[in-house]
């Protein structure tokens, strides 16, 4: 994925599909419009994403 910080790897923890508060940051995720958390493989840092920033990387 892109971040402002730049190209990030990591896992896809877990869809969200209701408002969900992340470190202090509100998420407004619902069933119509999902998120998914992603879990840095670099920092280990936690994040909600919207499905159309993510791609997924072939091993």
């Amino acid at each position: 994925m892109e971040t402002s910080q730049g190209k990030v790897k990591g896992t896809v923890e877990k869809k969200l599909t209701e408002p969900t508060d992340i470190k202090h940051h509100h998420v407004a995720a619902s069933e119509e419009n999902p998120e998914y958390l992603v879990k840095s493989d670099k920092t280990g840092k936690e994040a909600a994403h919207k499905p159309d920033s993510l791609k997924k990387i072939k091993p």
